[in-house]
């Protein structure tokens, strides 16, 4: 699977995030009230964004995520943790978006073309959520994942957090509300 494709959508071009593009995405992560409910609400100060951002161009699969009406940069996601095995799985995950972009529309296209690019190589895609993040775990029912039952416990800078695991397998999107023949 590529994890560093090209994806253009109606609102949005995905692309590999570069180094060059740092200075453009920490003028969207420094808003603190991005990551009030995240796992790592922290994650606005410079020196843990740029570990962030540091640790995703090393492990690549992350993308940035251009508004096509202006061409700003207005977040990121990121491919993780690809497993060929069995129909094969990807997680889609760390991603945030401006808050001028929140509520719905950028976020589903965001989703769909990353689903529908994975997806086209692997069976199933996996979300991780923190249990106490409810706008994202809202999002991830709204675009058709499915909860697996599976948590984890995960070590945070504000001390352990449960997360949870949502799914959508290839079946499931075609059913599902991203589905876009």
């Amino acid at each position: 699977m590529d994890r560093q494709p090209v994806l253009e959508g109606e609102r949005l071009v995905l692309r590999p995030l570069r180094g060059e593009d740092w200075d453009a995405l920490y003028a969207v992560a420094r808003d603190p009230e991005i990551w009030a409910i995240h796992p790592q609400p922290n994650r606005w100060q410079e020196p843990v964004f740029r570990q962030f951002v540091a640790d995703a161009l090393a492990g690549g699969g992350a993308l940035v995520a251009i508004d096509k009406a202006d061409g700003s940069v207005v977040g990121s996601s990121q491919y993780k943790d690809h497993d060929p095995t069995d129909g094969g799985s990807v997680e889609i995950g760390w991603t945030f978006l401006a808050r001028s972009h929140w509520g719905g529309a950028f976020n589903r296209e965001l989703k769909r073309l990353m689903l529908s690019h994975a997806l086209g190589s692997v069976s199933r895609v996996d979300f991780r959520v923190g249990e106490a993040n409810l706008r994202s775990c809202r999002a991830m029912e709204k675009i058709g994942g499915r909860l697996t039952g599976q948590t984890a416990m995960v070590d945070t800078p504000t001390g352990p957090m449960r997360h949870v695991y949502y799914e959508i397998t290839r079946e499931s999107f075609a059913a599902g509300p991203l589905f876009d023949p």
